[in-house]
């Protein structure tokens, strides 16, 4: 489920991010600390052998090794390769978001376009809207892994009320090699052509529009099909994985504690823990934890998309907009600002603070702090302004 703090950070405050670093779940302390605990301990069984193990010689051979790789290292273009990749990932996981196909334009629509109160008008509209979110539920059933496993097969589809087993063999009988998600959008074109010739869509116009907002959803359902089918480039995220652990594979070796009697530069002491060198992994593998776990938000993550409750609310509220909200409406009655020209809803105490004048623009305040004014002020008398009249268009200045 999706990890949601915005409550916790709607205003600024001092140390105000220091709650969400308590929290474990979504964290990256969950996501990394394997990781972390595997180089660690590998950095810790480098430094033994180094101080405890290896003779005189081959402490030499080792403090020339460990300079070498960290001189080198560095070369490693880590912070350039993984932010690019990061920036990249994050921005095609938030356009998935944008695209996820909702369905409350298109209800909005049936229920307004799609006449008649009698059980067959009702038949129509909730067939319309079933086959809407079918076509969600085939698309979804196809990228995330949560989907599928709550309908593996379409006798799960069936028992959940999406397809009729007529439909079934409908769908079935159709021979595709390609996904066929599409084919409840053909049946709801057909339908609501069968629609307007019956007359309970009144207009063309209604038809059309129903069309295109149609059209409009199977192209989210597309787009998420396209991104599931074409992902960011392997040799790209191979080249940023290669990237962060072999600098840390070098890290384990260059960033040890040399012995500080040697006289190497940079080695003046001998700290045991390396602070800044667990920083930098943390804050690096951190990084491309991120990436690992935007890169394909229709997953198990935390922090992926909640394509189960994407369906489960689609239909829900579809469904409930089109059969029990047709054609219902409340009473019409005067509202409480009638008789008043200068509308204005209360203000509680709590929000008090929040009740402010109309911003006029920033010259308003020059009238009241004129330099006429100024010169009264201290009695003497203004200087003469000079006025002047714009000439008309046309004539010479």
């Amino acid at each position: 489920m999706t990890v949601t703090y915005s409550s916790k950070v709607a205003n600024a405050t001092f140390f105000g991010f220091h709650r969400l670093l308590l929290k474990w779940r979504g964290s990256i302390y969950k996501l990394l600390y394997r990781e972390f605990i595997v180089f660690a301990v590998l950095y810790t069984a480098i430094s033994f052998m180094y101080r405890l193990l290896l003779t005189g010689a081959q402490k030499r051979y080792f403090e020339k090794l460990s300079i070498y790789c960290d001189r080198y290292a560095e070369q490693i273009p880590v912070t350039f390769v993984l932010g690019f990749y990061v920036t990249l990932v994050v921005n095609r996981w938030w356009n998935q978001f944008v695209n996820l196909p909702w369905p409350d334009r298109l209800m909005f629509l049936i229920s307004s376009s799609v006449h008649g109160s009698d059980e067959h008008g009702r038949l129509l509209r909730r067939t319309l809207m079933r086959y809407v979110n079918l076509t969600s539920l085939l698309i979804f059933r196809s990228v995330s892994t949560a989907v599928y496993k709550r309908f593996p097969t379409m006798d799960h589809v069936v028992e959940a009320g999406f397809m009729t087993a007529d439909e079934r063999k409908l769908f079935e009988h159709l021979k595709s090699p390609h996904l066929k998600y599409w084919v409840p959008f053909i049946w709801f074109g057909n339908l609501a052509a069968k629609a307007r010739k019956e007359g309970r869509i009144r207009d063309s116009v209604d038809l059309q529009s129903l069309m295109t907002e149609m059209n409009r959803f199977r192209s989210w359902c597309s787009l998420l099909f396209g991104y599931d089918w074409v992902g960011i480039p392997l040799v790209y995220t191979q080249v940023v994985t290669l990237a962060v652990y072999t600098f840390f594979f070098a890290c384990l070796i260059g960033r040890q504690f040399l012995d500080p009697t040697k006289g190497y530069s940079g080695h003046d002491l001998d700290l045991y823990i390396p602070i800044f060198t667990l920083l930098q992994f943390f804050f690096y593998a951190g990084w491309l934890k991120v990436a690992e776990q935007l890169i394909n938000p229709f997953g198990e993550d935390d922090d992926d998309f909640e394509t189960n409750w994407c369906i489960d609310r689609n239909l829900q509220v579809s469904l409930l907009a089109v059969d029990e909200m047709h054609m219902s409406l409340p009473k019409m009655k005067k509202d409480i600002y009638w008789d008043d020209s200068a509308a204005r809803p209360p203000y509680t105490l709590a929000a008090a603070d929040y009740c402010i004048p109309s911003f006029l623009g920033s010259t308003v305040e020059m009238g009241e702090h004129s330099p006429q004014s100024e010169w009264e002020m201290q009695g003497v008398k203004p200087p003469d302004q000079p006025q002047f009249q714009c000439a008309e268009s046309g004539s010479g200045a």
